[in-house]
C-alpha cells in the first residue's frame, strides 16, 4: 500500500510497504504502533510509545509533537489502504519539510491525565 513516510530531520517520502502488524511496526521504529484518525479518510500511524523511548522529536500535529518516525495510510472501514493522489500532496504538503525544535520542547514530553469523578 501507498504511504507518506515522515522520519525526523528528513523530508518526507512516498513509499509502498506490505499491509501486515509487522511492516507497519516496522515503519514506526518497532513495538506498538498507535493510530490517529485525521477525519478525512487518513490515518496517522505513530510509535505508541515514541516520547517515553526518547525517540527525537518529528513533526507537529496540532498542540503535540509526534516523537519518531511516522506514517500517513488511508482508511476503509477497519482496514488500512493506499491513499489516493489528493491525500498524498495533502499531507505532502502538511509534513513535507523537517521542523526545526529547541533543545527543549514541552509539547514533546510524555503526559498523562489523571481524571476523577
Amino acid at each position: 500500500m501507498r504511504i507518506l513516510k515522515v522520519e525526523p530531520g528528513k523530508a518526507a517520502y512516498e513509499k509502498d510497504i506490505d499491509n501486515t502488524l509487522e511492516s507497519i511496526q516496522e515503519e514506526v521504529g518497532g513495538g506498538l504502533f498507535q493510530p490517529i484518525y485525521m477525519g478525512d479518510g487518513t490515518v496517522l500511524c505513530c510509535n505508541d510509545e515514541g516520547k517515553l523511548l526518547g525517540m527525537e522529536m518529528n513533526r507537529r500535529l496540532g498542540s503535540d509533537i509526534i516523537c519518531g518516525p511516522f506514517f500517513v495510510v488511508a482508511e476503509a472501514g477497519e482496514d488500512f489502504v493506499s491513499l489516493t493522489d489528493e491525500q498524498l500532496d495533502t499531507y505532502m504538503e502538511l509534513f513535507g519539510e523537517p521542523e526545526q525544535f529547541q533543545d527543549y520542547e514541552p509539547d514533546a514530553q510524555p503526559r498523562a491525565w489523571i481524571i476523577s469523578f
